[in-house]
């Protein structure tokens, strides 16, 4: 009898790895390290914007609602709990981005607006958040790259066949990724145009 039920387990344990359950295991694994990337990102940026806002309201005081926009945009962002079922709930992941994009969005005009303030521009401090933030900008790029990967990689698992026989059996489902077009929004960079504007015709 002990013979049988380790032959049985045996088979089941083989019978597991040749239809996608161990594949879907590490699939979803890899999805939850690249998530963990990306959360640790978009904190650190997150962390950034106290700092930034500060200093340019030291020169720019009078660009209250960039500064307050920022300022309302990470708050947006703080206010979303990155639970690990957000991964599993596509409207809490749009959600998620979306307040992410914002915050990028808000950035980007901070950043424009400080193209206007020469003083703020040559100010140590100012100078080195704004390195921070674009080595920040980057690495989410690449954290979220990653992550865009991952999510595929798994998401053919569980729609392949006779893996998604085991997806189903197990309650393994497609998870969502960032969006196209929010990905080209939030990694376009911000257009700064000094061109002196012609003369009106009279």
């Amino acid at each position: 009898m002990r013979a049988f039920l380790s032959l049985t387990a045996i088979l089941y344990a083989l019978s597991l790895s040749g239809c996608g359950y161990n594949t879907l295991q590490a699939t979803d694994e890899q999805i939850k390290a690249s998530w963990a990337e990306v959360l640790n990102q978009y904190k650190r940026r997150a962390d950034l914007v106290p700092n930034l806002v500060n200093t340019v309201k030291g020169f720019a005081a009078q660009e209250k609602d960039v500064l307050l926009g920022v300022t309302a945009a990470r708050s947006r962002v703080g206010s979303i709990q990155a639970t690990p079922e957000l991964l599993n709930n596509p409207d809490a992941f749009a959600k998620f981005q979306n307040a992410q994009g914002e915050l990028s969005s808000s950035l980007a005009r901070l950043l424009v607006v400080t193209e206007n303030y020469p003083e703020l521009k040559s100010d140590a401090n100012f100078r080195d958040l704004q390195a921070q933030l674009e080595g920040t900008e980057n690495r989410i790029t690449v954290a979220r790259n990653r992550y865009i990967k991952a999510v595929q990689e798994y998401n053919i698992v569980v729609r392949s066949f006779p893996s998604n026989l085991t997806a189903m059996m197990f309650g393994f489902q497609t998870k969502p990724s960032f969006t196209v077009e929010n990905e080209q929004e939030i990694s376009a960079a911000p257009r700064v145009d000094f061109a002196v504007p012609a003369p009106a015709a009279k």
